[in-house]
C-alpha cells in the first residue's frame, strides 16, 4: 500500500485515537482531531490525501468543514461519517464533493478500503489536472 497521509476529524476521542493507531499500524500517515477547527488547522499544515470526517460535531459541523477543506484543498478526498439520523447530511456532503460517506459504526476494513479508493481517485484527478 502507497504511504498516503489520512486526517481523522471526529469528536469521539476513542474512535479517532484507534483509528489514527490502526491507520498508522498499516503503514499510513495519519493523524487525529476531536473538532472542526483543529481539523482544518491539521488540513492545512498536513496537506492530507483523505480525510475521515464526521458530520455531527460541536464547535463546527463536518458540512461546514468538507466546504472550508474543499475551498482550499480541493484535490484532498473527504469520506463523510454519519449516523441514522443525519444520512441527509452524507447526502449533501456528496454534493458539496465529498467522496462517499458510511454509517456508523463502520468496521475498521471496510472504511479502510474506502480510504484507499478515495486516494486512487485523487492520483487519478492529479493526473488529470482538475
Amino acid at each position: 500500500m502507497d504511504r498516503f497521509k489520512v486526517i481523522v476529524i471526529d469528536d469521539e476521542v476513542d474512535f479517532v485515537d484507534t483509528m489514527v493507531k490502526r491507520l498508522k499500524d498499516k503503514g499510513l500517515e495519519s493523524y487525529g482531531a476531536m473538532n472542526g477547527p483543529d481539523g482544518l488547522e491539521l488540513v492545512e499544515s498536513k496537506d492530507p490525501d483523505v480525510v475521515v470526517l464526521d458530520v455531527k460535531m460541536p464547535k463546527m459541523s463536518g458540512i461546514e468543514v468538507l466546504r472550508e477543506i474543499k475551498k482550499k484543498k480541493p484535490l484532498t478526498e473527504v469520506i463523510m461519517l454519519t449516523g441514522h439520523g443525519s444520512v441527509e447530511a452524507g447526502i449533501q456532503g456528496l454534493q458539496l464533493g465529498a467522496y462517499n460517506y458510511v454509517m456508523k459504526p463502520v468496521p475498521f476494513n471496510e472504511l479502510l478500503n474506502l480510504i484507499v479508493q478515495a486516494y486512487d481517485r485523487k492520483l487519478i484527478e492529479q493526473e488529470r489536472g482538475v
